[in-house]
């Protein structure tokens, strides 16, 4: 095989030195009528720093080959002007010589090597009207190069030509046929080479649009060998989407279309610049949805992208299906989201009514049951009886049930003419209205097909975590969260994240930003995807506890929007939930009176709830006991001490007095925070050569406020913890020797610490 030093680029014929080495020969002339005069100097090559297009001389011209692009003209750059060796500009000097004019590629007649004896060395003849032109190379490498750098040329020209006028199909077939087998077995190693032939075919298709379904067989299997190694042009993909829509059990789609699918997942692909690719895969997978086993083919067609080991060894598989899924999903709802104008708005819904408007419906609009009361005034809200509204958009149809009442929150807000929250808009509770939106048959295939590969997705352990992180955002349209069926059968991924023990994947159920929805809002009692009595809400309120969201902000969170159903499933023996009721009258989370004594008699209504309200009890005695003025000031515990040392000490006496506590040295965790929290006195703490790490260091700095001297040197602690550290204002002394501390979190603690005075970043990434 050559070497790409030889391109075809358009329309011109370039040939380029090897990188770092020179090259030189010379161009002989033979026009009609007048003798070949070689020009006697050397022709020197590109030089090694620039590897630009080879110069060609000619008595004492030169013309250079610059870099050429398809949107060129057919000529080499053989023409009476001198060109500097540079590819990004050209030097013009003597205008006198030979080759005045140049030579077009479609106007050489044929190339040969010169063989004959005595003939000049590494030399091509070019045969063009009226005459002849020698190449002469400055080696035999390089002149095979040139040679097949125009016989490449000269032979797409050919099927240019044959192609662009096509008469006979039997004919055609043959031609691609021919140009499919001269691009594999070319010698050239370019890009060029399998993209001409399938950008040749591509504009053939789509000049010519009533072909026979066999025809497009044909075609497809004529040109397979070229799409193991590249991708389709746009045009292809649309005639390949075209196939498998109109013919999706047809063995082309599986013999064919399977490694050009895989292929395409499997590469760093941008859709937002290649959709028809997407688009493509999309139909693809829809076509081995329609098979006899339906499901299962697709569900293989997954393994195999995934492969047969733990993890996955092609990073870019499930982004690249994540996006073909989400697209797919979003064009179900599509001509709905487009006609949204036309229908009820989301407030409106939220609002029981239908608000008078100026809008002029470009689809059809049809209301059941009309009356005045149906698009009156909020009074609406107040009157006991039920009402139902049908938005009919061609195949998407959105019933609307209301009942008699309505939410105080949601009736104050009514009035607001700001657009409300996603959760506000989809509201679902008795209370509240209900939406259920009814898909076309085509439309519900794929929306099932899609979503079973996200749930496909989601059994894959090393999958996971970046599944969660991708659908954190809630990457789908309102009207996709409206409809009941799509969030029923999501409800299979929710779980999967929320039993998983990882953080970074159930952390993922959270809202990325404050004041933004997340899967916990969506899928708790009173969300638009809960369907059940509140144990997937539950289970996320379970695993979320169980990892470094036991916290204050975290039991304030439900308080302020949860607490009714955590007292509800309390009530109903969730040990998880009385938990979350014990910690919250632990952590003073409640201020009422009022609501403090209906969570005591709401503990005390269950077995598990009385005993570890009893356990409650006797912590806060222990607690009132340990904070009672006295004990020593200062405490330092031996080496080697565990958790369960500490916890044992503490709880021996008492230690309200206690201002300085050293656990340097010891084998203490984060689990040790529980009681550190519980010194009100503590101003000194020394955790160095400890396991303390992040999720302790966050307890501390909601409980530990008046903290004054913290060492932490060779401890685990990360930015996760540190930055938790800003709000401890009365820090004096920070030792973060020897940790996990990055600069920028190291400037972030020094602007929000005014009190810092003594800080100690050696060996890390700060210092």
């Amino acid at each position: 095989m050559l070497g790409p030093e030889c391109r075809i680029q358009g329309d011109h014929w370039e040939a380029v030195a090897a990188s770092g080495k020179g090259g030189s020969g010379r161009l002989l002339v033979r026009d009609a009528g007048i003798p070949a005069r070689p020009w006697a100097g050397p022709m020197h090559g590109c030089q090694a720093q620039r590897s630009p297009a080879l110069a060609l001389l000619n008595a004492g011209w030169v013309s250079s080959t610059a870099p050429l692009s398809p949107a060129r003209s057919d000529r080499t750059s053989l023409g009476p002007r001198a060109a500097d060796l540079c590819t990004s500009s050209r030097a013009v000097s003597r205008p006198t010589g030979y080759m005045e004019n140049s030579v077009s590629y479609s106007a050489i007649e044929d190339v040969q090597l010169l063989s004959w004896e005595n003939a000049p060395k590494y030399c091509l003849q070019l045969t063009i009207p009226g005459g002849t032109v020698l190449l002469q190379a400055a080696n035999s490498y390089l002149r095979d190069q040139w040679f097949h750098s125009l016989q490449w040329k000269k032979k797409i020209y050919k099927y240019k030509k044959v192609l662009s006028n096509p008469s006979r199909w039997e004919v055609v077939l043959k031609e691609i046929r021919t140009l499919v087998d001269m691009a594999l077995t070319s010698p050239l190693q370019d890009d060029s080479i399998n993209q001409a032939p399938l950008e040749i075919v591509s504009k053939l298709l789509s000049e010519n649009t009533n072909l026979t379904t066999q025809e497009h067989e044909n075609i497809i299997v004529a040109i397979a060998p070229l799409l193991e190694n590249n991708h389709p042009p746009p045009d292809l993909c649309e005639f390949f989407c075209k196939h498998c829509r109109e013919r999706p059990r047809s063995m082309v789609v599986i013999e064919v279309f399977t490694p050009v699918v895989q292929r395409i997942l499997k590469h760093n692909m941008d859709f937002g610049k290649c959709p028809r690719l997407r688009l493509f895969t999309q139909e693809y997978i829809l076509a081995l949805n329609e098979l006899n086993a339906g499901m299962e083919v697709v569900k293989k067609f997954i393994q195999s992208m995934h492969g047969p080991t733990g993890h996955c060894p092609h990073p870019r598989v499930l982004p690249n299906l994540v996006a073909v899924c989400l697209a797919a999903i979003y064009s179900c709802y599509e001509e709905f989201i487009n006609s949204r104008d036309n229908s009820p708005s989301l407030k409106e819904i939220r609002n029981g009514c239908q608000q008078p408007c100026d809008r002029k419906p470009t689809l059809p609009l049809r209301l059941l049951h009309p009356s005045p009361d149906l698009v009156s005034q909020e009074a609406t809200l107040s009157e006991a009886r039920l009402k139902s509204v049908v938005v009919a958009s061609s195949e998407i149809h959105v019933e609307v049930e209301r009942t008699s009442t309505a939410k105080p929150a949601l009736t104050a807000s009514a009035g607001n003419d700001s657009e409300p929250n996603l959760i506000d808009c989809l509201m679902v509770s008795p209370a509240c209205s209900t939406m259920s939106i009814e898909l076309g048959p085509q439309a519900d295939r794929t929306l099932g097909c899609y979503v079973e590969i996200l749930k496909l997705l989601s059994d894959y352990d090393d999958w996971r975590p970046s599944l969660a992180s991708l659908l954190q955002p809630i990457p789908f349209p309102k009207e996709a969260l409206a409809h009941e069926k799509f969030t029923k059968e999501l409800k299979y991924v929710i779980q999967r994240f929320a039993e998983d023990p990882r953080q970074e994947v159930h952390s993922c159920l959270l809202s990325v930003r404050a004041g933004k929805d997340g899967w916990f809002q969506l899928y708790s009692p009173g969300g638009v995807a809960c369907d059940d009595d509140g144990e997937l809400f539950a289970s996320m309120v379970h695993i979320l506890m169980g990892s470094c969201y036991k916290t204050k902000k975290f039991l304030l969170s439900l308080a302020e929007n949860k607490l009714g159903p955590c007292m509800l499933l309390a009530l109903r023996g969730n040990q998880t939930m009385v938990e979350i009721l014990c910690l919250m009258l632990e952590y003073n989370i409640i201020d009422n009176n009022d609501t403090q004594l209906q969570i005591i008699s709401t503990l005390e209504s269950t077995d598990v709830g009385k005993r570890m309200y009893e356990q409650l009890c006797d912590r806060q005695r222990e607690l009132k006991e340990l904070q009672r003025k006295g004990g020593p000031t200062r405490l330092t515990l031996p080496s080697k001490s565990t958790d369960a040392d500490l916890a044992r000490l503490l709880s021996s006496g008492s230690f309200g007095n206690l201002e300085n506590l050293s656990l340097a040295f010891t084998n203490v965790t984060s689990a040790c925070a529980e009681h550190l929290i519980k010194l009100p006195s503590l101003k000194q703490l020394n955790l160095w050569s400890t396991q303390f790490g992040d999720a302790g260091l966050r307890l501390l700095s909601e409980h530990l406020t008046m903290l004054q001297v913290l060492n932490l040197c060779e401890t685990p602690v990360t930015d996760a913890g540190l930055l938790a550290l800003s709000s401890m204002k009365s820090l004096c002394s920070l030792n973060m020797n020897s940790t996990k501390l990055s600069a920028d979190t190291y400037e972030d603690l020094k602007a929000k610490l005014p009190n810092l005075k003594e800080v100690d970043v050696r060996y890390t990434e700060a210092w």
